[in-house]
């Protein structure tokens, strides 16, 4: 097949003569603030109507709605889901530490405001185990069992369940409001690039370390123990370490509950998976062990025989709203804000997924105010923090939903559930919960794989998630996720402040310009050396840049520099040795020619004029930059024989200096414009990869241009965007002594132009050929 061939003839381009050639001009007038604001505030009624469908999205898709493409999946998926919510929903209710019924009104309100204001068709709004685990933190936290003991009828300590449990509703509604509230709040701001600082290692490895702490807050129901209550630092560890010294006291009729609602759960769950595209909807296995676990613990008296621990009173009926306790606010402030940026961490990663794979677009800022609007309306009405859930989201794409129609009608079995059915789930065994908690926790512990993954792909994005993951298991998870934040930080700024740089070599018969290092047949310019870093060049890696560029190019411009400023210093003082030299022997000659007899002026006289005559020559050579051998002693006066030791050792040693300094600064027409030997005499820094620029790297490049100027070097750039040279021009940075003809197009066209300036025609005419490719 024969090669691909593109040819280009065109003029050496420099700044100003593109700027002639494309025409440079400012073609789009930006409107003035004045005239944005009252643009802004321009009502009519397309504007309106775009606000209003902007705000609220269910009115620009719900009037188009199409029954007969999208009824049934909805209708299948929506049920398929709601049942769902209701194990889930309780189940996570105790993740939470409050009561299940709680857990059934969070699977309820918020999801019908997000199915007016969200822009996702297939995510499941609801309860989820790390924004439960997050709540149950900060519940158990401030409202410990220590602080509701009651002094009993036997003089027996008691918690005072009630009291305690209300209380704990106060804290999960605040928090959950305030979390809303600032969702809200970054919403309207347009702030919805803040997920983007959540990298993907970051927020898996952050779910993963909150699914072991799920995992360990269920572990007591299991086994039937009571461990203590321990939070900071290490809780995780101190409450493992409690558990296993608990296990001798383990119910057993718990534990055999529990492993055989495990057991159930496993098995359907890998049927439903293997068979997921024969089956028309998934076994809803957990609702079924639900109803069979409640059936058998109430008709067999299990909690009266065993005592095994049950849900307990479950309310029926709707509760009217209900203000949070603002003076809760200050306590949970720094959890709220957390809530809110992990909650809508999984909700936006699970949207924009779920949108890629469908062909729809989900407004970032959008979602944030429809999961800020779900908390803060839900908290008035005692639920708890929501996000989506993985699982029901799952489930309600691959049973055929199209649209959020199918989470109104997860609420419609909710509803129910709440206002008619609830009561029936009252002996149901907590332990059976846990074991639903369990199951649905193997997606995130399916993350642990990430790690050979990005073993072998990217070892700091797997130093990301290891670190969050330590972090979260150690530090508990408000502490976990700040330092994980921090350290993701910290790895974006030591990858621009460590980038990799290159020498650039030419592949002979093209433009192509690339790493020597890398590619074989990359060669450099004889006399050129091309930089190119990897990143932009700002504060925190600009210096590094200079040093690297003289290592590279190995050129050391401090050492130069010192050796100029030697050799000029050298300079002067033989300049003031001659002068003063010069001095002594005219006063010599003078005095000779007064004690000479009569007849033999004039023979003197001409001596004086050869000595004159060759101090004008040494002059001259030395106004060149070529040592003098000292000066010319002509023939001595016997007549006046005064002690010439000082002179003829300042002679001698003035000789052997000018040696030194013409080794330094000695430069024939051949080697002019070269570096301490090193054959260089350009640099051109390709600055193809800058994006911006700040006063720093201003100031590097203008150091840059003058210091190596001063030891004859040319500096040259290249490859410099619009945007960037805009940056420079306002920057001050181009002058006479360095205007914008250094500044080119391509790195090739910078060097033809030094090659034409340098005259090696033979050479350039290689370099821009016809280009093949």
């Amino acid at each position: 097949m024969k090669e691909k061939e593109y040819f280009v003839q065109r003029e050496v381009l420099d700044e100003i003569r593109l700027d002639e050639v494309a025409q440079k001009g400012t073609w789009s007038v930006k409107p003035t603030l004045g005239e944005r604001v009252k643009e802004s505030l321009r009502c009519s009624g397309p504007r309106l109507k775009h606000i209003l469908l902007s705000w609220i999205p269910v009115l620009g898709w719900l009037p188009r709605y199409s029954f007969r493409e999208n009824a049934i999946g909805d209708l299948i998926s929506g049920c398929s889901v709601g049942i769902m919510h209701l194990p889930q929903g309780m189940a996570y209710a105790l993740l939470a530490s409050l009561r299940p019924v709680f857990g059934l009104y969070t699977s309820l309100y918020p999801v019908l405001v997000y199915f007016i204001f969200g822009t996702s068709r297939h995510i499941s709004i609801g309860t989820f185990a790390v924004i439960s685990i997050m709540i149950g933190s900060v519940t158990e936290r401030l409202a410990p069992d220590s602080n509701f003991i009651v002094n009993g009828t036997n003089g027996t300590e008691i918690v005072n369940l009630d009291e305690r449990d209300a209380y704990r509703v106060q804290i999960a509604c605040s928090l959950t409001v305030l979390a809303g509230i600032f969702q809200i709040l970054l919403g309207v701001v347009r702030f919805g690039f803040v997920v983007t600082y959540l990298s993907e290692p970051l927020v898996r490895g952050y779910t993963t370390g909150s699914a072991c702490h799920v995992c360990v807050s269920q572990l007591k129901y299991l086994f039937g123990v009571a461990p203590s209550r321990f939070t900071g630092p290490l809780s995780l560890i101190y409450t493992l370490v409690d558990l296993c010294k608990l296990l001798p006291q383990t119910k057993l009729p718990e534990l055999v509950v529990s492993l055989v609602a495990l057991s159930v759960l496993i098995v359907v769950k890998e049927v439903n998976a293997c068979y997921r595209q024969k089956l028309p909807l998934p076994i809803p296995i957990e609702l079924i062990v639900i109803i069979a676990a409640t059936i058998i613990t109430h008709f067999c008296g299990l909690t009266d025989k065993y005592y095994i621990d049950v849900v307990g009173e479950i309310p029926s009926g709707l509760k009217a709203p209900r203000a949070p306790d603002a003076t809760l606010f200050s306590k949970v402030l720094g959890d709220a804000f957390a809530v809110a940026i992990v909650g809508y961490a999984i909700n936006i990663s699970l949207g924009k997924t779920f949108a890629l794979k469908h062909g729809y677009k989900v407004d970032s800022n959008q979602e944030l105010v429809a999961l800020g609007l779900s908390n803060t309306v839900g908290g008035f009405f005692q639920c708890y923090s929501v996000t989506s859930s993985l699982s029901r989201s799952l489930v309600q794409e691959s049973t055929g939903g199209k649209t959020q129609v199918a989470g109104l009608i997860s609420s419609i079995i909710v509803l129910i559930t709440v206002l008619k059915i609830g009561s029936l789930f009252e002996d149901l065994p907590k332990a059976v919960l846990s074991t639903i908690v369990f199951v649905n926790l193997k997606g995130m512990f399916k993350q642990f794989m990430d790690v050979p993954s990005l073993w072998k792909t990217n070892k700091v994005d797997l130093l990301v998630w290891l670190v969050t993951f330590t972090s979260t298991i150690l530090l508990n998870l408000d502490l976990g996720l700040a330092v994980s934040i921090g350290f993701s930080m910290l790895t974006v700024i030591f990858r621009t402040q460590l980038p990799h740089y290159s020498i650039l070599g030419n592949v002979p018969g093209t433009d192509l310009y690339l790493d020597t290092e890398k590619y074989k047949e990359a060669k450099e310019i004889p006399g050129i050396k091309i930089f190119r870093s990897s990143t932009t060049i700002y504060y925190t890696n600009a210096e590094m840049y200079l040093e690297v560029l003289q290592e590279k190019s190995g050129i050391e411009i401090g050492k130069l520099l010192t050796a100029k400023k030697k050799q000029q210093a050298k300079q002067k003082r033989k300049q003031e040795k001659e002068k003063k030299k010069a001095k002594k022997e005219e006063k010599k000659q003078k005095k000779a020619v007064k004690h000479l007899p009569n007849g033999t002026f004039s023979l003197k006289e001409s001596e004086i004029n050869k000595r004159k005559v060759s101090e004008e020559t040494n002059g001259q050579r030395q106004g060149n930059g070529v040592a003098a051998n000292g000066l010319s002693k002509g023939r001595v006066n016997w007549a006046y024989q005064p002690d010439t030791t000082i002179s003829e050792s300042d002679s001698d040693t003035g000789c052997h200096g000018d040696d030194s300094i013409t080794q330094v600064s000695h430069h024939s027409d051949e080697e002019k414009g070269k570096a301490s030997g090193s054959g260089t005499h350009s640099i051109i820094l390709d600055i193809s990869t800058t994006s911006f620029v700040d006063s720093v790297t201003v100031k590097t490049l203008k150091n840059i241009f003058r210091d190596f100027g001063e030891v004859d070097l040319e500096i040259y750039l290249a490859g410099c965007q619009a945007c960037v040279v805009e940056q420079l021009e306002t920057a001050g940075f181009f002058s006479e002594s360095i205007p914008k003809s250094r500044l080119f197009v391509t790195v090739h066209d910078a060097v033809l132009h030094i090659l034409n300036k340098l005259g090696q025609k033979d050479f350039m005419l290689d370099m821009s050929c016809n280009t093949q490719m």
